[in-house]
């Protein structure tokens, strides 16, 4: 048997590319997004680069934890690429890529992030720095999770929670990965957090980052759990900074958690993701209150439409 902190001490990296001169660039951003939401990516990222020809490309780098198995990522990638919908894209590249504790990573790579109208997200060696008095500093490990706050999904999600927290209004933060939304929300005078992820090793690091920023672990509950299975309360924000599957898959769920006058706020999509989203959510008895987009990447607030 495998130990579990060596199998999560890196990431897969798979490679996907598709000829710029096939279809026309949005829809095949479109196809590759698909493709990294499908397989469940932790991570993607998509570039334009010229292959050994010099002709463009359009390039997908999708991300999964160690523990999914590389036989088993490649597997369910070629089954999908079989599907004549997403004809002409090729897997050109996989590798391993290994984590680096943040003691080790380059300090300046993760400056002082002013992020909506009052935040600053701040790696924990620039905690001693003079901090804007009209910015309420959060201080996360630049780490193994997800949500450093220097994506722009986060940024997104940062923004949205910031306009809405009440005194104590109970959180629930679905995906929490380093625990950024659900502790900015504590830090706002949120009174109770509740944080939820399908992998229970993200879990430490919210502890640490808890730790980090000074919040009392008696008003957090830190659970592993698959989006909202198994949840039975009610609360009055709900966070979801994942991709745009596993949100599809929890905003049937979400009308049932959210207290009256709550709020849902949902983010990790690109802009031409949106309208799939959007779709579904309208079907579930939710609608936007407020939307927002950083580059490619679209976030939205929403509250019931109705009961």
């Amino acid at each position: 048997m495998q130990d579990n902190d060596a199998i999560n001490n890196f990431w897969w990296t798979v490679e996907l590319s598709v000829s710029v001169a096939r279809y026309n660039r949005p829809y095949n951003e479109e196809r590759l997004s698909t493709i990294a939401s499908l397989t469940d990516a932790i991570g993607s990222e998509i570039s334009t680069e010229k292959d050994f020809f010099g002709n463009d490309r359009l390039f997908l780098k999708a991300s999964y934890r160690g523990s999914k198995g590389i036989d088993e990522v490649v597997y369910e990638l070629d089954f999908i690429l079989n599907d004549p919908d997403f004809e002409g894209i090729e897997i050109t590249r996989c590798y391993r890529l290994e984590n680096q504790e943040w003691e080790t990573l380059n300090y300046e790579a993760f400056p002082p992030l002013p992020v909506g109208k009052g935040l600053i997200v701040m790696a924990p060696w620039h905690e001693k720095e003079e901090i804007p008095e009209d910015r309420m500093p959060v201080y996360i490990y630049p780490a193994s999770a997800f949500g450093t706050g220097y994506h722009e999904s986060t940024q997104i999600a940062l923004s949205l929670l910031e306009e809405i927290v009440r005194t104590g209004d109970t959180i629930l933060d679905v995906g929490t990965g380093t625990g950024i939304l659900f502790i900015t929300a504590l830090k706002l005078g949120a009174g109770q957090a509740i944080a939820r992820d399908i992998d229970p090793t993200t879990l430490s690091e919210a502890k640490r980052n808890m730790n980090l920023n000074g919040i009392n672990p008696k008003i957090c509950e830190l659970s592993e759990g698959d989006l909202l299975k198994g949840f039975k309360g009610q609360v009055n924000i709900l966070t979801a900074n994942i991709l745009l599957n596993p949100n599809i898959t929890l905003v049937p769920d979400v009308k049932r958690v959210l207290k009256p006058k709550g709020f849902a706020i949902f983010s990790g999509m690109t802009h031409i993701e949106s309208y799939m989203f959007i779709s579904v959510m309208n079907a579930s008895g939710l609608m936007i209150e407020r939307e927002m987009r950083i580059g490619d990447w679209w976030g939205c607030r929403a509250i019931k439409a109705w009961g």
